[in-house]
């Protein structure tokens, strides 16, 4: 009874925590539900510098990369070193595009949130803000992790994935199952603790010593929200790789 109970309450502790807030926001009603305007708006701000970057870079593509083509495919190929480190030479193929996704989106957020000054943009409540700023946003992306990670183990090994539940031995099943809710748990928390942290350091930092002091800080925001980005994609591209290539 215990085990059943575990996944349920789990699941109602994400629902509890998608309801964080830190000051005031800016709310859509669409339909019966409640949406998060802020964040669905810088999140389509995101999106849309990715897609037409990625467009404007690769639409005359040359045999002998130049400009900002030899930037994308840099890029590219540096997410496929990070998959196939983590997920192996044979198996990473098919995804590189859901960790280059992730890593994108995570580092473009990261750094629009740290340089781009969104007070300006004047909402009716609360002030625009990076995506990964908003804990409904790294838990999303951690479940989507979860997913993907789920669905790369059963697709290889069929319901034979689920025998790592009980290696290697069964008394450690209901360890083994709490490992499954404690990733995205620690995935969510981890971005979204650090993003959080370091904007309110800067601003704190801008409301007492306005000038000089704040800036070597929102350097060093820069290359943690960096790094949190090639944190994040490289332990969904492990936890992918560790879900077909079986429980370590």
């Amino acid at each position: 009874m215990n085990i059943v109970q575990f996944p349920i309450n789990t699941l109602n502790y994400f629902y509890e925590i998608s309801g964080v807030e830190v000051g005031q926001h800016f709310y859509w009603q669409i339909g019966g539900f409640q949406v998060h305007a802020q964040v669905l708006i810088t999140s389509w701000i995101v999106i849309a510098v990715l897609l037409g970057s990625a467009t404007l870079a690769v639409r005359d593509p040359q045999i002998i990369p130049n400009g900002a083509q030899n930037f994308v495919e840099y890029v590219l190929e540096f997410v496929r070193d990070l998959a196939r480190t983590q997920i192996g030479e044979e198996e990473y193929g098919p995804w590189v595009p859901f960790i280059g996704a992730l890593f994108l989106f995570i580092f473009v957020s990261n750094w629009a949130g740290a340089l781009f000054p969104w007070g300006i943009i004047k909402l009716p409540h609360g002030e625009l803000a990076a995506p990964t700023n908003d804990i409904n946003t790294t838990v999303a992306l951690a479940l989507l992790t979860s997913v993907a990670y789920f669905y790369a183990g059963f697709t290889k090994k069929g319901l034979g994935y689920f025998g790592r539940y009980i290696q290697p031995t069964p008394i450690l099943l209901p360890i083994n199952i709490l490992e499954d809710f404690t990733k995205p748990l620690s995935l969510s928390f981890r971005l979204f603790g650090n993003i959080l942290a370091d904007e309110l350091v800067v601003a704190v930092l801008v409301s007492l010593v306005p000038l000089v002091v704040p800036i070597p800080v929102m350097f060093l925001g820069l290359f943690t929200s960096g790094i949190q980005a090639l944190i994040f994609a490289t332990l969904a591209a492990a936890y992918i790789g560790e879900s077909m290539e079986g429980h370590h």
